[in-house]
């Protein structure tokens, strides 16, 4: 029995996060990793690849990062997890509040998924609406209920969850004012990404902070991905916008299983225990959520990037990997398929047939290509120890696969593509 049968065996899905699974790659690529070491991950058979998945964005500095390693290190040391709060938390709550300008409070847990739900809860608490309004271009805010509700994946799910959850568009101001005039006082929060594949554009996320302050709907930043790539202070300082609540995880520990979330007072204090008479609302209470060495490696974590400036490193980095792809791109005369854009701390690529639609063939197809040429790129997440030589790596993989995806423009894709392609994660049937 190979790895993939055993761990289909034991696992549904075969992995934690559906975005492991196999029906997300390739079939050439690694069945099971073993370690990471900087920007590079090994297979069972101590086969090295240069990766850009980084651990789905949780890692932005890099694999087995020695400083930051050592700090969750201690703190395990000091016993990983006490009966009262533990000086490590209280340090992590104060280190966040200072360097976030919307948060006077934070609440730590160890996945994104809870920390954007708990966000929900408190603004159904607080406004004393149900329905939710959620970006429909971002694709993921919580394996909860209430998100779930929203995609094709509804079994499981009350009608009643179904009917609560509402979308608009991302720069599309008006559909969110649509939705606002079509449920007047109904809706709990908007939730949003600051960016993705987009940026805001013509003051979208002001407007959209604009109207949920006059219609009273809580503003939630998501900043899972965002956090700690755009800008110390959050995508939020970028943009110049202050939501009620927001959200960070993934990149904020370098790897680590930290997640948060926090804003204003007011809000916050709902899940308090302190304010005597008032109605409390049950917020987050995990054993686990301020676990001492994820705490001890966020500390570290931002420590680190502010002393070597990794948030600069991942924006000089992306450009010099954009502008080499689109490059070679144009030089094997794929440029009108392969598309390479985004933000360049958090750059895309899109694989375009000949009617201008994804192709999920062609897509991959260059992910196999680049496994074989040593390269892991599902996606393009960056990360401080991605320096010149792995740029050269990033070039020679490229060259090499671009030659292939330029025959099978020519010859058809079936040709060269080896198995099935990948398959949405969000679809209805297997």
């Amino acid at each position: 029995m190979n790895f993939q049968e055993r761990l289909l065996k034991a696992i549904p899905g075969g992995a934690h996060t559906y975005s492991r699974g196999y029906d997300q790659y390739p079939t050439n690529v690694p069945e099971i990793l073993t370690r990471g070491k900087g920007s590079y991950i090994y297979d069972h058979e101590g086969t090295k690849y240069l990766d850009y998945g980084m651990a789905l964005r949780a890692v932005n500095i890099g694999y087995a990062e020695d400083e930051i390693d050592s700090a969750a290190i201690s703190q395990i040391r000091n016993g990983n997890n006490l009966t009262r709060p533990s000086m490590i938390e209280l340090e992590a709550s104060e280190l966040l509040i200072d360097l976030i300008d919307s948060v006077d409070m934070v609440k730590f847990t160890k996945n994104g998924s809870t920390a954007v739900s708990a966000a929900v809860k408190l603004a159904r608490a607080y406004t004393g609406r149900e329905l939710v309004a959620r970006c429909a271009e971002h694709p993921f805010f919580s394996y909860d209920d209430w998100f779930i509700a929203s995609t094709p994946l509804t079994r499981g799910i009350p009608q009643e969850t179904i009917e609560k959850i509402k979308t608009f568009r991302y720069n599309d101001i008006v559909s969110l004012e649509a939705l606002i005039a079509q449920h007047p006082e109904k809706i709990a929060c908007v939730v949003l990404e600051p960016a993705a594949i987009e940026e805001p554009k013509d003051g979208f996320l002001q407007r959209v902070q604009e109207l949920c302050r006059a219609h009273g709907i809580v503003f939630v930043l998501d900043e899972m991905i965002t956090g700690f790539r755009w800008h110390m202070k959050g995508a939020q300082h970028t943009y110049g916008v202050t939501p009620d609540l927001c959200t960070f995880g993934k990149a904020m520990a370098n790897g680590f299983s930290v997640a948060c979330i926090a804003g204003k007072r007011e809000i916050m204090e709902l899940g308090a225990i302190e304010l005597e008479g008032r109605e409390r609302v049950f917020l987050l209470s995990t054993t686990h959520g301020a676990e001492m060495c994820g705490l001890g490696a966020f500390i570290a974590t931002i420590r680190f990037m502010q002393k070597h400036k990794v948030v600069e490193h991942l924006w000089d980095y992306g450009r010099k990997l954009t502008a080499m792809m689109q490059r070679q791109a144009e030089a094997h005369g794929i440029g009108h398929s392969f598309k390479i854009g985004g933000i360049a701390c958090s750059p895309y690529y899109l694989t375009l047939d000949e009617s201008g639609a994804n192709s999920l063939d062609l897509r991959t197809l260059f992910s196999q290509e680049m496994i074989r040429n040593g390269v892991l790129m599902p996606w393009i997440a960056l990360c401080y120890r991605h320096d010149e030589d792995e740029l050269a790596v990033t070039e020679r993989a490229i060259e090499q696969s671009f030659k292939i995806y330029r025959l099978a423009l020519n010859e058809g894709v079936e040709k060269y593509l080896n198995g099935p392609a990948i398959k949405p994660v969000f679809r209805k049937y297997n």
